[in-house]
């Protein structure tokens, strides 16, 4: 059994909610810089143009990529031979965010209530998800999620019947609705199985993932190039003002689902598709 301090938790939270908000993944600059290179728009060009320059103004000048700073959504995978002590592991994590965004001066964004809409003035809870795995190790992602991109968010319960013509239309119709208000170009994450809530979970996981590497399922790669293609014929390009760079990368991950069903999860984000791992 190997013993970790829940101190190393929070320490590498707070620095990890920093380092998301400031720098996008090297996965995701060299998407930035390819779709700069194949669009064909002189003003999708030039909003690519400006997002480089912006990228790298909030680098040099430490500062938020964008100012909407999200709501910190922690995937937190945990070895069964690890034993946390000092504090809860919730208690622990939502510390770390708390520290981050408050000493990294952070936007502040989470309310207490979806209805009295207190601001709760450090961005904490966080939305956790656990999985328990073999091992003495902790993984860590921290991705802040913006919400222009997460309001455009669709669930749609198909029939097995619809097949991937189904998952296809409905991601391509989730796209169109979306349109400029999740600040193009986007990446989009899919889920497909499960039941209603897993898919959506498989959808914002899928986002986490290197946007340069495929499924290593045959046909969800084919599914995957397939969307990409699709989605960037459909004119809406940087900024929603026209190109065909609308989408960066399109990331599908899948689970087991019942006979009678075909849940399937559309998570959008924008171009700022933050999020950082570490392993203690």
């Amino acid at each position: 059994m190997r013993t970790v301090n829940a101190n190393d938790i929070i320490k590498n939270i707070k620095e990890m909610c920093i380092e998301a908000n400031l720098e996008l993944s090297p996965d995701m600059k060299r998407n930035l810089a390819h779709a700069k290179e194949t669009e064909t728009g002189a003003l999708g060009v030039k909003i690519l143009n400006q997002l480089e320059e912006n990228m790298e103004i909030a680098r040099t000048e430490s500062i938020p990529i964008c100012q909407d700073t999200g709501m910190a959504v922690v995937f937190f995978s945990i070895g069964q031979e690890v034993h946390v002590e000092g504090m809860g592991i919730t208690d622990a994590i939502n510390e770390g965010v708390r520290q981050g965004y408050v000493e990294g001066y952070l936007r502040k964004s989470v309310v207490r209530d979806p209805i009295d809409r207190v601001n709760t003035k450090d961005n904490t809870p966080a939305v956790i998800h656990y999985d328990i795995v073999p091992g003495d190790q902790i993984t860590i992602t921290v991705a802040p999620k913006g919400f222009g991109s997460e309001n455009m968010s669709r669930v749609f319960m198909l029939k097995p019947a619809d097949g991937l013509d189904g998952v296809k239309a409905s991601v391509l119709q989730a796209v169109k609705d979306a349109g400029p208000n999740a600040c193009p170009p986007m990446v989009v994450g899919v889920g497909m199985g499960g039941t209603f809530e897993k898919c959506a979970f498989l959808a914002k996981k899928a986002l986490s993932r290197n946007t340069e590497e495929h499924s290593p399922i045959p046909y969800v790669a084919q599914l995957e190039e397939d969307l990409l293609n699709e989605i960037n014929q459909l004119g809406i390009g940087p900024g929603g003002l026209g190109g065909k760079s609308t989408a960066l990368a399109v990331n599908v991950e899948t689970y087991p689902t019942h006979i009678a069903g075909l849940p399937l999860a559309i998570n959008i984000c924008c171009h700022v598709n933050r999020h950082v791992t570490r392993t203690i």
